[in-house]
């Protein structure tokens, strides 16, 4: 599955992190984020799934397209 602008943007709501705490987890560039959020540039693969890696060691589930679109959630039992 692949990750989109808005899911990485519903995401570090979710666990409430800036682009620049979200950048230093996924050791990436903050700038690369958020051109990516923005819908700028497409990152290498590889530096999305440390972005997916990042959201997900912090509880974010990645939901696939499902027929409304692809999203994100909590894992079940995670607390904030």
């Amino acid at each position: 599955m692949s990750l989109t602008p808005a899911q990485c943007r519903a995401a570090r709501g979710l666990v409430d992190w800036s682009q620049a705490q979200l950048a230093h987890a996924a050791k990436v560039a903050t700038k690369t984020l958020a051109d990516f959020e923005r819908g700028k540039r497409t990152p290498y693969d590889r530096t999305l799934e440390d972005v997916k890696a990042a959201l997900e060691s912090a509880g974010v589930i990645f939901v696939d397209e499902n027929g409304e679109g692809p999203g994100v959630r909590f894992r079940k039992g995670h607390s904030r």
